[in-house]
């Protein structure tokens, strides 16, 4: 194949059925090849493309800059659990003074008190609260979140992700991308 100009800066976004993204944070992105090869199986449709070409002898085509699915994925109502996901719901800040660097686990109930690893007692600390807490209570360290830890759902960690734009995105995305209106259930 030659290509007109380099496709690896051509990412696809990708959409649900619905035309929705499939994921905010981070944004649902594809490669331009594994783009046109959901186009070849018959999985996608394009919605818009890039003035850019790929070609071959006997075919050429402008890769795509936004598909949709064409079989609806059901989102996931429970996210799983993992350090990304808290610090996600958390919005990257540590919950006691504010700072996005050096972030931790946090155990609002110590693990030597009994507390146990979920989403109700963890809370995103940087490194320096962390240390200070230690092993207390929250009171007893007068260490109170700024937000009381909580089960979120797929919804909520979408809308913490849409607070998290990319460093590209390109102008055929934006009728897609809502950044500034939260997401409905």
């Amino acid at each position: 194949m030659t290509i007109h100009v380099n496709p690896d800066a051509h990412p696809a976004l990708i959409l649900n059925a619905d035309f929705r993204p499939l994921s905010y944070y981070p944004l649902s992105l594809w490669s331009w090849q594994d783009a046109i090869k959901a186009v070849f199986l018959d999985r996608v449709n394009i919605v818009s493309q890039y003035d850019a070409v790929v070609s071959s002898p006997s075919f050429q085509m402008h890769l795509p800059s936004v598909v949709s699915l064409k079989e609806y994925i059901q989102p996931q109502r429970n996210p799983a659990f993992t350090r990304f996901n808290v610090f996600l719901r958390d919005r990257f800040e540590c919950q006691y003074c504010g700072s996005p660097n050096d972030l931790t686990f946090d155990h609002l109930i110590p693990r030597s008190r009994g507390g146990q690893t979920t989403w109700e007692n963890i809370a995103t600390a940087c490194s320096p609260c962390n240390l200070k807490k230690g092993g207390k209570m929250p009171k007893d360290a007068g260490m109170n979140p700024r937000q009381k830890p909580f089960i979120p759902t797929v919804y909520d960690l979408h809308n913490a992700g849409r607070s998290f734009p990319p460093n590209y995105l390109h102008e055929s995305w934006m009728d897609y991308l809502y950044w500034d209106a939260p997401l409905e259930p």
